[in-house]
């Protein structure tokens, strides 16, 4: 396949990865002389009609989402025997295999990223748009840290879902799929909001909430059982970023944050409230030299040692729900507003003598 020339426009030329359904080429525009990435329909899956109809359900659904944190879909055609999608190409490793690299994401890594998942899924939803199918296997991350979500294969349109629906077909990756969709019931904005939680647990944690031997038995985990406290894996995750976590993999999508774009604005909150200044190695190092000596000088065994303190978070995290916002700026006041009130309200008093005076003198002159 590398090397073949589709649409006598797009030169296929080494293989960026492969998919169930789909293989994915880094390849070159000879039109526009840019680099793109072609998706590929496998050619046992070509003829099947099936497939067909999701892979251009594919490219429509992404074609009409622009968002820089969503993967920009440039063409689609047919030629030679194959269905294939263009897309804008991403440099860089998606999100499973820097996992897989790091084991652990620190937690001044993962946020940031994973807010950006949040973005880009939550512009999806506020254009109508389940994506169904999120896992750090769609979720591209650039040198510079851009993160850009990817395959919209099995996306559904929020306007077409019947909230009673049952199918007997389950679609979306088994270690990653929310409880209701595992159940084969109708998925929701909340449905990706439990994925997206999954995937920061893995960042955190090394490893997804629950694993297992079949897609079967993962369904019924994500079902039934209770997720092991992420904070027993990485004592590092604080308690409240532990509730947002847990709160995330809710068994109930009402239980949930109802949307991306909530989750996000809750991680955001997360990250930055709270922050604690540290102070820069130069200042800390004058303050040690500043202060007061002992008498007596330490052997050389008990001088600390040269190396470099590893680096300490600027910020101590916290958290506000939602519900805790939305309360705080009920109780917020704006006193300029209350000023201006009570000085109408002093005006009119004054003013109430004033016209009694003139209405008594005006009934005295009748």
């Amino acid at each position: 396949m590398p090397n073949a020339l589709l649409n006598n426009r797009y030169e296929l030329l080494e293989p960026l990865g492969t998919g169930g359904m789909a293989q994915v080429y880094r390849a070159r525009d000879h039109m526009l002389e840019r680099f793109v990435a072609v998706k590929v329909l496998r050619a046992n899956y070509a003829s099947d009609e099936d497939f067909q109809a999701r892979f251009r359900q594919e490219a429509k659904a992404a074609a009409n989402l622009s968002h820089p944190n969503i993967v920009t879909v440039h063409d689609f055609g047919f030629d030679q025997g194959f269905l294939y999608l263009i897309m804008e190409h991403v440099p860089g490793v998606n999100l499973k295999t820097m996992i897989e690299n790091l084991g652990k994401f620190s937690l001044e890594d993962a946020i940031p990223l994973i807010v950006q998942a949040c973005a880009g899924i939550g512009y999806a939803h506020r254009a109508g748009l389940v994506h169904c199918d999120v896992k750090p296997h769609n979720m591209l991350v650039a040198p510079d840290r851009r993160l850009k979500v990817t395959d919209f294969g099995i996306a559904r349109a929020i306007a077409s879902i019947h909230p009673e629906e049952q199918s007997d077909i389950v679609w979306g990756s088994p270690l990653y799929f929310s409880p209701e969709q595992a159940a084969g019931q109708a998925p929701s904005p909340a449905s990706d909001v439990y994925s997206l939680g999954v995937v920061l647990y893995e960042m955190l944690t090394g490893r997804t909430p629950f694993s297992a031997s079949s897609a079967e038995e993962l369904a019924a985990l994500h079902r039934k059982a209770a997720p092991r406290p992420p904070s027993q894996l990485n004592p590092k995750i604080s308690p409240e970023l532990e509730q947002i976590i847990l709160k995330v993999l809710s068994k109930e999508p009402s239980q949930r944050y109802r949307t991306a774009d909530q989750l996000g604005r809750v991680l955001m909150t997360f990250g930055s409230s709270r922050r604690e200044e540290t102070p820069p190695a130069g200042a800390a190092a004058q303050r040690a030299e500043s202060a007061p000596r002992p008498a007596s000088i330490p052997s050389a065994a008990a001088q600390p040692s040269p190396v470099n303190p590893a680096p300490q978070p600027s910020f101590i995290p916290a958290v506000e729900s939602p519900a805790q916002i939305i309360e705080e700026e009920l109780l917020e006041v704006d006193w300029v507003s209350v000023g201006l009130a009570l000085l109408a309200l002093l005006a009119v008093g004054l003013l109430i003598p004033v016209w009694v005076m003139v209405y008594y003198r005006y009934a005295a002159g009748l």
